[in-house]
């Protein structure tokens, strides 16, 4: 049986643009959940907030426990929680491994990226009724360098089909990275599930960016990425007040005491 939130992201395709954002605690996924039609619990944690160098290192544990924190923040939106590298290595495993994600975060789909193999997998998760969301072209699990994919023709048949065939396994809606313009309005033309774009031109159904990078936070700002507010500035002068009012002993003062003077 599939959700209402689900439905109605497939409603949107070819209608209304989807909008997506990444968060991964509850304060951020609050003021997300008035603006989203889809939250998406990351694994691109690894880079902003741990500092790792790609994704792959990432654990399930550590996707659940913001996944749980998102979650107290998310009442309207779709809440989807990225699947990490190697916890989807065979059909069985996916299994156990989305299970405990949708039991632990309450979430309402999983996201895998694809490897233009793992289709059965999808179709397995999907049998044991839980929601997908794919994943093609710039696959930051299965990369190691960044390239934009759907340059020749060779790459476009190979995108196109892996999409359908991601569609064929279930998928109620498809995340298309780093694709070009073209072949990305292909793959949106083809497909009857809604397709979501990071650096894929607005040919897509929807959109997705990295929160922290639209803030200014992340210090990563590819061409893709529109910066709408430059956020570690406004934190460094809150900061530098701060530490200034604490030196001059201005912070604190009487009424900033809880117990009188």
């Amino acid at each position: 049986m599939m959700s209402k939130k689900i439905k109605d992201i497939l409603k949107k395709k070819d209608k209304k643009k989807i909008v997506s954002l990444t968060a991964y605690s509850k304060n951020y996924a609050k003021i997300l959940d008035k603006y989203c039609d889809i939250i998406l619990v990351g694994d691109s944690m690894a880079n902003v907030l741990y500092g790792m160098k790609n994704t792959h290192k990432i654990s399930l544990d550590t996707i659940i426990q913001h996944g749980i924190s998102v979650r107290k923040g998310v009442k309207k939106s779709l809440l989807v929680v990225d699947m990490p590298k190697g916890t989807y290595k065979n059909p069985s495993e996916a299994k156990k491994n989305a299970k405990k994600i949708i039991k632990r975060t309450n979430c309402d789909a999983v996201k895998i990226e694809s490897n233009n193999k793992n289709f059965k997998i999808i179709r397995e998760i999907i049998k044991a009724k839980i929601p997908v969301m794919g994943h093609i072209g710039y696959t930051p699990q299965f990369n190691n360098t960044f390239k934009v994919k759907g340059k020749n023709e060779k790459q476009i048949k190979k995108l196109i089909k892996e999409a359908t065939s991601i569609e064929k396994a279930g998928a109620f809606s498809i995340v298309l990275e780093c694709i070009t313009p073209n072949t990305a309005k292909m793959i949106t033309n083809i497909l009857k599930i809604p397709t979501i774009g990071i650096g894929s031109s607005s040919n897509c159904d929807g959109q997705i960016l990295v929160t922290d990078d639209i803030l200014g936070l992340s210090g990563f700002y590819p061409k893709f990425v529109k910066k709408y507010i430059n956020l570690n500035t406004v934190i460094e002068k809150a900061v530098k007040k701060y530490s200034k009012d604490v030196k001059n002993k201005i912070f604190p003062k009487n009424k900033n005491f809880l117990y009188g003077k």
